[in-house]
């Protein structure tokens, strides 16, 4: 099983740039990016330790920094890693694969309050490594934190293999939602945020 994610296997030469220049231009535009960051922060407590696992350019996690919180970021991808440090300065950025998260090591061995993935980072995992990185996220976050994942249905990862493995790595699934926005979760949703916690 290879451990490479879907983020470079499935995508064409060119397309970490992209993304980095879509989320600036949208950010130049005064589009609303903070959806993700204000649910966090409305179900953590003032000045929490944050995961942004598979943080990108930094959006969600730059956010929640200027909230208060103290955020640590982890992508795979090198130049989504560098513009997270131009664009959103102050958090941590690491680059590192999150089938093989290990922070308990370093600089970044506290637990953390929360780990959030947005930006659909499930479905950009390599295939089969699901159960692993949401057993690493568990491992990261203190036994009673919450771990907030949300991604398109339509992106070929079942919302039932996602119940499967959630249900392998050991956690709990507390809630989900249709949005970020907390609008039920209904049979015709092709979006789920759900909040999982560590057993």
């Amino acid at each position: 099983m290879s451990d490479i994610p879907r983020w470079f296997s499935d995508t064409k030469e060119g397309h970490s740039q992209w993304y980095i220049e879509r989320f600036r231009t949208m950010a130049r535009e005064g589009t609303d990016l903070a959806g993700e960051a204000r649910l966090i922060d409305a179900i953590v407590a003032r000045g929490s330790r944050i995961l942004d696992a598979g943080c990108g350019p930094g959006r969600v996690g730059g956010e929640l920094f200027k909230r208060g919180h103290d955020v640590v970021g982890v992508d795979v991808d090198p130049e989504l890693i560098a513009a997270a440090n131009e664009d959103q300065p102050g958090p941590t950025w690491l680059v590192g694969n999150l089938v093989h998260l290990d922070l308990a090591n370093g600089a970044q061995s506290e637990k953390f309050d929360a780990a959030v993935m947005a930006g659909n980072v499930m479905t950009f995992l390599a295939e089969g490594t699901e159960t692993d990185v949401l057993r690493r996220l568990s491992g990261h976050v203190r036994p009673d934190g919450q771990i907030v994942i949300g991604f398109g249905l339509n992106r070929g990862y079942a919302l039932e293999k996602f119940d499967a493995d959630i249900a392998s790595a050991g956690l709990l699934i507390d809630q989900r939602f249709a949005t970020w926005d907390l609008r039920p979760f209904t049979a015709d949703s092709n979006f789920s945020v759900t909040i999982l916690r560590a057993s």
